[in-house]
């Protein structure tokens, strides 16, 4: 008996390895791509014991491992889960859809608002720049960013270029860690973000960059960088870098990500 390979066979092959490929980048970001390694091993096990050897013992032990496998995986990546789902909402496309629904009104509305946001944050960066003072900015997008907010001082104050430039003043105890601005508001001072140890980062890039680069791999999150030895500006977005920027290209950087 011939296997009949139809249009539907197809479909379920290309949709499956779609899915298999989203879920491997996904584990290669947040640094799990063993375990995802560990789990397809584990899968393709299960199918040849039980489909291909019919081997009935051992195959209803890979079954109940199986069941009860799910919500094991479920509660250790219960974090990844969560932003997973976040990050389906935040792809372009679903944004586009909601942006067609939106009235000419809302439109210029939604301009303001990210006008009045992203304007005192690229005047706070450049005045530091010039006085080479270090800053590590966190603008939160569809992901939610609690568990960093939570590790620093809270603030929930409206945002303003002053209080950011008081906020990494070099005698300021706030200085060191990241500002994270949520909802148009600055909420918190101080966070700690994790790190990335991608080997791909210039060596000249400190520990300020690092942070950005971890937060940007690990959310959709956009981080704005202030060097204190170079004074320099970047923005890291998406796991990548841009470099050197000019108060333009902050602003447009700025504008393009979070519209």
């Amino acid at each position: 008996m011939f296997f009949q390979f139809g249009i539907k066979d197809f479909i379920d092959i290309l949709l499956v390895s779609m899915m298999l490929y989203y879920f491997y980048r996904l584990m290669r970001e947040s640094r799990s791509l063993n375990v995802f390694i560990g789990i397809m091993i584990f899968i393709i096990a299960w199918l040849f014991v039980s489909q291909i050897l019919e081997m009935r013992l051992l195959g209803s032990i890979f079954d109940k491992l199986v069941s009860v496998g799910v919500i094991a995986l479920i509660v250790i990546f219960q974090e990844d889960i969560r932003k997973f789902l976040y990050s389906i909402g935040a792809r372009q496309g679903m944004r586009a859809i909601r942006k067609f629904f939106l009235t000419a009104k809302e439109r210029e509305q939604d301009k303001f608002d990210i006008k009045t946001t992203i304007m005192p944050i690229v005047m706070a960066a450049m005045n530091m720049s010039k006085g080479k003072v270090g800053a590590l900015i966190v603008i939160e997008r569809a992901v939610p960013l609690e568990d960093i907010i939570s590790t620093g001082e809270q603030i929930d104050a409206n945002i303003n270029q002053r209080l950011i430039e008081n906020i990494f003043f070099k005698n300021s105890p706030l200085h060191d860690g990241a500002m994270v601005v949520s909802k148009k508001r600055i909420k918190a001072a101080g966070c700690i973000l994790p790190v990335s140890h991608d080997l791909d980062i210039p060596k000249e890039l400190g520990l300020r960059h690092r942070a950005a680069m971890g937060i940007s791999q690990e959310s959709d999150a956009v981080a704005v960088v202030v060097s204190e030895e170079t004074g320099g500006i970047s923005v890291a977005s998406k796991g990548e870098f841009r470099l050197r920027l000019s108060a333009e290209e902050l602003e447009s950087i700025l504008t393009k990500e979070l519209v």
